[in-house]
């Protein structure tokens, strides 16, 4: 049984982001193996929606929040959801360096 996948506007605007980066640093190449990576991600997710790992984070509005992987040799980028029913609301794409419980409540694009 697969899950639908429903991608926030957050999500939207990190992954358009970080594709741009990934063109200004390697070309339309580089940036459109970054965006399969992503999408097999999410596929997979589809198919196995509670296979990330489950997030304590102290936020209010981060609670219920999941995260996994992104497909290599883009894996220090996490997928940030939540499963609702039979979907899943995918909320944000970042890098896992950051300081995630900050980032994930800055709008996209915030430092």
């Amino acid at each position: 049984m697969s899950f639908s996948v429903d991608r926030s506007p957050d999500f939207r605007a990190d992954l358009k982001e970080q594709a741009g980066w990934y063109i200004e640093q390697g070309g339309f190449g580089l940036a459109e193996r970054y965006l399969s990576a992503v999408s097999g991600t999410l596929a997979r997710l589809a198919r196995h929606p509670f296979s990330g790992r489950p997030r304590m984070f102290r936020a209010a509005g981060l609670s219920g929040l999941r995260s996994v992987v992104v497909a290599r040799p883009f894996d220090t980028h996490l997928v940030f959801y939540r499963v609702e029913g039979k979907t899943i609301e995918v909320v944000r794409v970042m890098h896992g360096a950051r300081d995630l419980p900050r980032r994930l409540r800055q709008a996209p694009a915030a430092d």
